[in-house]
């Protein structure tokens, strides 16, 4: 057996121990059919699609991980209508039996409001956790299809792919000189409440009678029922793909109409396509062609699917002016397309800084540090991408002004310089360091924006697909360059490298910086292997190469044998 394989005890269909589920073997089990429902789908073989869904919800290891899925995520304490959650071994066991087709009726669902930047609210419709497995269920049968479909260009709701993809995309497609100078913002109102119930059963490929029961299942509301026409509720699991497949097509009929890119037709009309769920953006060469051309052609298509678009939010904008996307704000300056945080997203994360240090006068200095370092990490890390180091900046000396307010209130009887000593240190050739120390005798730092390097995003390649198996390799250069960008996955690659004494384990040579390394799956990403230090081996390049070529799975696996 090899030194890197799981000892787990297999499970029973019959006798389930929840604790003693092999889960290794169950996402190998799943993985291998949502591989053949991807093939399928490239090949356009509906019919063994249909076949394959069909085999995978009635698989048993499949619905042992959706019932893990629901059990493990943030919303695995919040019931729906009925109350109940699966918080121990023996519920989430019994709940296995229950995922089936039949006599299957589900629940209508909760429905909340929660506040949204603008002012408004959004609803949210919350599943019973009955409900919430079946569509996890049937969502690892769809999700195959899905991506292997997908518009290339569309990030939103997808694995492996953010929103550091969609604005480097937008960016790309703007950035050289002779690129279109008009873009259209586009925005679908309401587009999860409104989207055509009839679309969705003519055109998504899977069971149409759970579908239709998860359509028109309704919503509870200040105890009163009330029944769903259109949309799919914010809050379902499979909501989000949903909504995706209706969006995609778009941009293969735009193409239609505008000519594909590397064309005489596309290369004067400049028409290009990013989507992150339900806002998008449309390159032109004109005005004109945007406004009387580009946006009948995208109304129609979303008539089609019951949607219309925001007018106020729809615009048609230069790109000198400058265009907001996904907290970003893009813009031309003299011949440089540059993309920055966006003044809104600027002013509500100061906005949230300043409230938390009014709301928490009392508090002492280290848990301030404590609040809001998690809050500069995060903001920081969406933006570290992009031309933000002035910003950056300007963030850094805000947050040092309300903080100064802040200990100067604290201690109104004593001097400057006094309060300058208490909360302030020098470190590190810096001055005016807020520091302090916790209860354990350690010093907490508050985390500064510009410490962060600015690193330009590699966008993922548009019609990667995570579960073909010719993409394994493509995956696997990603997660590397991802560990080589941080400390911690710097820290995963030494262990490894030390685990194999230095050494590649197919050629038995040294592994140096001269030679060069690649990250691999010994079990294989569209196998079911995960990115758990034992499933991972460092190789040099080529010998990684010559690996992903043995087509024979026999034959690699006595590579790794202690």
């Amino acid at each position: 057996m090899s030194t890197f394989e799981q000892t787990v005890p297999a499970f029973s269909h019959l006798n389930t121990d929840w604790h003693s589920i092999n889960w290794n073997q169950c996402h190998q089990q799943v993985r291998g059919l949502q591989v053949r429902i991807a093939k399928a789908t490239k090949d356009r073989q509906w019919r063994k699609v249909k076949y394959l869904q069909r085999m995978l919800v009635r698989s048993f290891s499949a619905k042992l991980i959706a019932v893990k899925r629901v059990t493990e995520n943030t919303g695995k304490k919040t019931p729906g209508v009925d109350g109940k959650t699966w918080n121990t071994p023996a519920e989430k066991q019994a709940a296995v039996p229950q995922l089936k087709r039949t006599g299957y009726k589900p629940k209508p669902l909760k429905r909340v409001n929660i506040p949204k930047a603008n002012g408004k609210t959004r609803p949210l419709g919350i599943p019973t956790m009955l409900d919430r497995a079946m569509q996890a269920l049937y969502l690892l049968a769809l999700e195959p299809v899905s991506e292997t479909t997908a518009d290339h260009h569309s990030y939103g709701f997808r694995p492996m792919r953010s929103t550091a993809d969609a604005i480097r995309q937008t960016h790309i497609v703007l950035c050289r000189h002779d690129t279109a100078q008009w873009v259209l913002e586009g925005d679908i109102k309401g587009c999860f409440d409104n989207i055509s119930h009839d679309w969705l059963l003519a055109h998504i490929p899977m069971d149409k009678l759970i579908l239709r029961k998860w359509l028109n299942a309704g919503y509870m509301e200040k105890g009163r029922f009330n029944p769903t026409n259109a949309g799919t509720p914010q809050g379902g699991i499979i909501s989000p793909v949903l909504a995706n497949m209706a969006l995609d097509g778009l941009n293969n009929e735009l193409e239609s109409y505008f000519g594909m890119k590397n064309s005489r037709q596309g290369k004067e009309n400049k028409v290009n396509y990013v989507r992150y769920a339900d806002d998008f953006v449309i390159t032109g060469s004109s005005r004109e062609l945007l406004e009387m051309q580009v946006k009948p052609v995208v109304e129609a298509f979303m008539a089609r699917r019951g949607l219309t678009l925001s007018p106020e939010k729809t615009l048609v904008t230069h790109i000198a002016e400058g265009f907001d996307f996904l907290g970003q704000n893009v813009r031309r300056f003299g011949d440089k397309v540059l993309v920055k945080p966006s003044k809104k997203n600027l002013n509500a994360f100061l906005s949230k800084i300043r409230d938390t240090i009014k709301e928490n006068k009392a508090l002492p200095a280290w848990q301030m540090i404590n609040i809001l370092n998690p809050q500069i990490r995060g903001w920081v890390n969406y933006h570290r991408h992009v031309a933000a180091k002035s910003i950056f900046n300007s963030v850094d000396h805000y947050i040092w002004q309300a903080l100064w307010k802040w200990c100067k209130r604290r201690h109104p009887h004593h001097g400057a310089r006094w309060v300058k000593q208490k909360y302030f240190r020098h470190m590190e050739n810096r001055d005016w360091v807020f520091s302090d120390l916790n209860p354990e005798g350690k010093i907490v730092v508050l985390r500064r924006a510009v410490e962060t390097p600015i690193k330009r995003h590699v966008k993922i390649r548009g019609d990667a697909n995570p579960f073909d198996p010719a993409d394994e390799c493509y995956f696997e250069e990603r997660l590397e360059r991802v560990w080589r960008n941080t400390h911690q996955g710097k820290e995963k690659m030494r262990i490894i490298w030390k685990r194999q004494q230095m050494c590649c384990p197919m050629c038995k040579q040294h592994i140096t910086h001269e030679t060069g390394w690649h990250i691999h799956h010994i079990l294989e990403r569209h196998k079911g292997g995960d990115d758990r230090l034992s499933n991972l081996v460092m190789l040099h390049p080529n010998c990684h190469r010559q690996l992903h070529s043995i087509v024979s799975g026999s034959q690699t696996g006595g590579l790794y044998e202690a």
